[in-house]
């Protein structure tokens, strides 16, 4: 995990934008390196390091001997660079897992090195022999990018749109800043003015296909065909896999544990593999909530079914009120259900960088949306519509779920590893019968729990423990912190001003009161930048005026009972 930043064409003085770097230093704590383009005095890399891989070596913009014209600065983490290295013959120089994008481009181009690369990036390749720059960013956008591009040419990139929102240039006062889309890579030409021209935007990945790394993938090909039992053993040695190639790394691996089924499954399979390959610490598990809150409780079972080290962050709703306006600004979104959800992941994140020691975070993102998790897909009206909601989740993550929990980790220097997102397992996941991924009998994310019934990996009531919202399932049993928000809130905005709202803010106008108290924020700090949310995310084929499951007939959380 790291920040990039990079621009190309800069008609101010390069020493003066480079102060908008610096708005992404929470990123890579570790190191800084501010770099000119040779040849080209208006273009130049910005990077923040954390030092995950090759302590040595692994400062960017990564440039080798053996290609001297090309120039990288990539944020991610490629697991499977060896298998590459092995596949094709490379000679590394470093112990860089992203040097192997170097090598893939120089063999293949552009498209073969993105398509090849099994893990989350979001990269800068610059060709100076060629005149070409490359950006690329993972298929759900797991690591982020955002990019400004003028009508003149000249271009900014950089891991959060704040890199990006105060740069300045003369033909513009406020370009406009966008976020790059995932699973694709956009060539632009370099002209001798630093500037560039996007020559084109192409889709390299879509997750239903099985991805083009697989073919050099550790795990061979699996038996075809959907009886029952063939498809709950595939389940569990892609997701075994999943996590496996993601133990990568040089610093302490940590797991975020809410007791439900998502974070539960991979912190029992992240303690199982680091026994086998004898890694010599305990895994740090950390659960976070209000006192006495269902999710301590069921992370506490979890934790001591595993064998865990395991860390319970208590916060109250004070401290939950205060992180407000952090979370918005390190978000960069006015999402209702994202800054909800955002706050517990904050100020857990904010606990492990001050009082531990472990860095990379594994957590259950993504589950939800690939397998069907959320309550309302009870009321989906066929398995074929289930399953075409559950890809619009997939494509929208970049927006939400996994937008939440990049910038609430990387906010404290942490770098988050999910491995629910695993190309291959999704790819598996959604080639699956519809019928196959509905819930049943009153439960969602049935088969991924069918899958793992008799792995003995996790107590039986936390495998079928259903679905808490996220704001009840942190809650103290005493007071939701829903209703602690939504009292809080009352008392900041008028009701006038809620009835003013969409004169206000045409664009995605507030319907609440929590929703214009967050618009407010975000404005304050990102004005006129809304377009980056195109709608706010909501359940679908319910009424719904709030997205929180607890306003769901089906829904019945265990502080309500």
């Amino acid at each position: 995990m790291c920040g990039i930043w990079a621009l190309f064409g800069s008609d101010e003085c390069l020493s003066v934008q480079c102060l908008s770097a610096m708005k992404i230093a929470h990123r890579g704590p570790d190191a800084f390196r501010f770099e000119n383009v040779n040849g080209f005095t208006n273009c130049c890399f910005g990077f923040h390091r954390l030092a995950v891989v090759d302590q040595l070596y692994g400062m960017q913009p990564i440039r080798v001997k053996k290609f001297p014209y090309l120039w990288l600065c990539y944020n991610g983490e490629i697991y499977n660079f060896k298998q590459l290295q092995k596949h094709f013959g490379f000679e590394y120089q470093t112990l860089v897992d992203g040097e192997v994008i170097l090598h893939l481009y120089n063999r293949g181009g552009i498209e073969q090195a993105a398509s090849m690369l099994d893990g989350v990036f979001a990269f800068i390749l610059l060709d100076t022999a060629n005149r070409k720059v490359f950006l690329a960013r993972d298929t759900y956008g797991v690591r982020p990018l955002f990019k400004v591009l003028t009508d003149d040419g000249f271009l900014g990139v950089c891991s959060e749109a704040k890199g990006l929102t105060n740069l300045k240039h003369s033909t513009s006062l406020c370009p406009k800043v966008e976020p790059f889309l995932p699973g694709h890579y956009e060539v632009l030409d370099l002209k001798p003015s630093g500037k560039v021209a996007s020559v084109e935007l192409v889709k390299f990945h879509s997750y239903k296909d099985e991805p083009l790394h697989a073919a050099c993938d550790t795990v061979e090909t699996l038996p075809s065909g959907f009886d029952l039992e063939t498809v709950k053993s595939n389940i569990r040695i892609l997701f075994e896999n999943a996590v496996r190639k993601r133990l990568m790394a040089h610093r302490r691996i940590g797991c975020l544990l809410s007791g439900g089924l998502d974070s539960s499954l991979v912190a029992a399979v992240l303690l199982k593999l680091m026994k086998e390959i004898n890694i010599n610490y305990p895994l740090q598990t950390f659960a976070i909530g209000m006192e006495n809150s269902p999710d301590l409780l069921a992370a506490r079972k979890v934790a001591a079914h595993i064998g865990s080290e395991h860390h319970e962050v208590i916060f109250n709703s004070e401290e939950g009120i205060q992180a407000i306006e952090e979370v918005i600004f390190s978000l960069e979104t006015y999402d209702i259900t994202t800054i909800r959800a955002s706050i517990g992941m904050y100020l857990v994140s904010k606990y492990i960088r001050k009082k531990t020691d472990s860095v990379v975070i594994f957590s259950g993102e993504g589950s939800d949306e690939l397998t069907q998790g959320y309550i309302y897909f009870h009321k989906a009206p066929s398995p074929e519509e289930a399953a075409e909601e559950s890809e619009r989740l997939l494509k929208e993550l970049y927006l939400f779920d996994v937008l939440r929990a990049d910038r609430t980790t990387a906010a404290h220097g942490l770098e988050l590893r999910v491995p629910f997102l695993d190309h291959r397992f999704t790819s598996y996941y959604l080639s699956l019968p519809a019928e196959l991924r509905i819930p049943k009998n009153g439960i969602e994310k049935y088969l991924l729990r069918q899958s793992f019934e008799d792995s003995n990996l996790l107590p039986k009531e936390i495998l079928w423990r259903p679905k808490e919202a996220f704001s009840d399932g942190i809650a103290s049993v005493k007071k939701s912190w829903f209703s602690i928000l939504q009292d809080y809130i009352d008392q900041q905005v008028d009701d006038l001003l809620l009835e003013k709202a969409a004169e206000k803010y045409p664009f995605n106008p507030p319907k609440t009161k929590e929703s214009y108290y967050y618009r407010q924020i975000f404005e304050k700090h990102y004005s006129g930048q809304s377009s980056w949310l195109p709608h706010y995310w909501m359940p679908r084929w319910v009424k719904a005026t709030d997205p929180s499951a607890r306003t769901l007939k089906h829904y019945k959380s265990a502080t309500q009972e």
